[in-house]
């Protein structure tokens, strides 16, 4: 995956929330842009428990996402 691709799917106005898949098969969520934060090496997805403050974040090395998919909008 490029990091310009990811710039594309944080930067849409309006924003369009993505999933993210990894070729581990785990797959995260971002529903809000402040909830993504692009890196050189990837990108860290903040992930809400309950409400839209996230309580913990993973790291997705850029090496490891396969796919990026588009979902409908919340």
């Amino acid at each position: 995956m490029s990091i310009n691709a990811l710039r594309v799917a944080l930067g849409r106005q309006p924003f369009q929330p993505f999933r993210i898949h990894l070729s581990s098969g785990a797959a995260y969520e971002v529903r809000h842009p402040e909830n993504a934060w692009l890196l050189k090496g990837g990108l860290f997805v903040g992930l809400p428990e309950d409400g839209d403050l996230p309580d913990r974040a993973v790291f997705c090395s850029l090496l490891h996402i396969a796919a990026v998919e588009t979902l409908a909008a919340a």
